[in-house]
């Protein structure tokens, strides 16, 4: 389960970034991956909660964005979204498709809590 080692990279991402408003807890953290090297968001979500255990993250909400592959068909050039179950072109339904690079694992967005 790579998910753990991820999880725990994360976090130390997190409270790296976060070192501003250390006093803050985190409520809410944004990530966006690829679909090649795709988390699963069961584990990743389990992990992330226990690594974050005894942390500013503690009970922090983790949500996972998946970005699409981009990929463009060489017959008519149209550029789109690869599908992995229908992997031909939508326009001209040609399977002669160049797939572009997949997106990274990226923290997008830290929220804190209110000041009261």
């Amino acid at each position: 389960m790579h998910e753990a080692a991820v999880a725990e990279n994360l976090l130390q991402s997190i409270i790296a970034a976060s070192t501003e408003h250390s006093d803050k807890k985190i409520v809410r953290v944004v990530i966006s991956c690829g679909q090649i090297n795709a988390i699963n968001d069961e584990a990743m979500q389990f992990a992330f909660a226990a690594v974050a255990e005894d942390t500013i993250c503690e009970g922090a909400i983790l949500e996972i964005k998946h970005i699409p592959l981009k990929s463009q068909c060489r017959k008519c050039k149209l550029e789109f979204d690869f599908d992995f179950y229908s992997p031909t072109c939508p326009d001209c339904d040609s399977g002669d498709i160049a797939i572009g690079a997949d997106a990274p694992l990226l923290l997008e967005e830290i929220e804190f809590e209110e000041d009261d």
